[in-house]
């Protein structure tokens, strides 16, 4: 059923396992040993009319390896709005679509997101099938308190945007999970000792392959070591135990020294003055003022 009709949203309600309609299938793929692949993911490959794949030379290797002859078609971040129309045409044809990434979990930091939305207010169903996932898998084996927890993905590539987003999660209690590549790791945890301190990390390594590594230490220490680390990795940090009111680390710079602070890590003035502005509970005119008459 439709959840919105003429622009007025409705409740709706799926039964999965109920009802006639075409679904769209979200399945799990592994992330590095094929054994994990699960008995029911392999059927809904097979039984499907079509399988939506990040890419399908990656997904060919899997459907060669389990005896699945579904057809593909590709579905990324640079096709999923012509595809994704597709894939709704597909469905309104009564054929059943499933969705797969090149491992883990379709939408973790992976293209799904908008073909759910798109499927979900057309009004079929959209049927998780779970199975291999990176993140939770690092967590639960880190030793760090596994719940509540918060799933960020990956931090901007641009240093000075990782390092405001770092800011911003400064202070969250939860553990958090983040993902980075081989080739930023080393920017990713200096950014992490200079913002959030030398707090107790796990990097994962690997997971579930031959060379499956788990790193467990402080910031300091992997930093040390990080250099002969390879493959992607999951990160996982313990949460804050302090509180922004108990840490103003800008509490005894002058106004003008705050907003330097800030020129100096990459922002451009106007951007540095509405920080300190909003840190400071001052009006942006008057922190504009005193840093200009300076």
């Amino acid at each position: 059923m439709a959840c919105d009709i003429d622009g007025v949203k409705i409740m709706q309600i799926q039964k999965s396992f109920k009802q006639d309609l075409a679904s769209l299938y979200l399945v799990a793929t592994p992330i590095g040993n094929l054994g994990d692949m699960t008995p029911r993911g392999i059927e809904v490959l097979k039984s499907v009319d079509m399988i939506a794949a990040e890419d399908t030379r990656h997904t060919k290797k899997l459907c060669h390896v389990y005896e699945i002859e579904t057809p593909l078609t590709s579905y990324h971040e640079h096709n999923k709005g012509t595809k994704g129309d597709y894939i709704i045409e597909l469905l309104s044809e009564g054929k059943n679509v499933a969705l797969v990434s090149d491992a883990g979990l379709p939408c973790i930091s992976d293209p799904g997101y908008e073909i759910v939305a798109e499927a979900i207010k057309a009004g079929f169903a959209v049927i998780p099938v779970p199975g291999a996932n990176a993140a939770l898998s690092a967590l639960i084996a880190s030793g760090l308190v596994p719940q509540p927890f918060l799933f960020y993905g990956f931090l901007n590539r641009v240093k000075s945007k990782k390092k405001k987003e770092l800011e911003e999660l400064k202070y969250q209690p939860f553990t958090t999970i983040y993902y980075e590549s081989p080739h930023r790791i080393k920017e990713t945890l200096q950014a992490m000792q200079e913002v959030l301190g030398n707090r107790r990390i796990v990097i994962a390594r690997e997971l579930t392959k031959q060379y499956e590594e788990f790193v467990r230490g402080t910031v300091e220490e992997c930093l040390n070591i990080v250099d002969d680390l390879r493959g992607e990795m999951v990160v996982i940090v313990e949460g804050s135990t302090e509180t922004k009111e108990e840490t103003l680390w800008w509490q005894e710079l002058e106004v003008v020294d705050h907003v330097e602070h800030y020129v100096s890590e990459g922002f451009s003035t106007n951007e540095s003055i509405k920080r300190v502005a909003k840190e400071r509970g001052l009006a942006k005119n008057e922190v504009y003022r005193a840093y200009h008459v300076n």
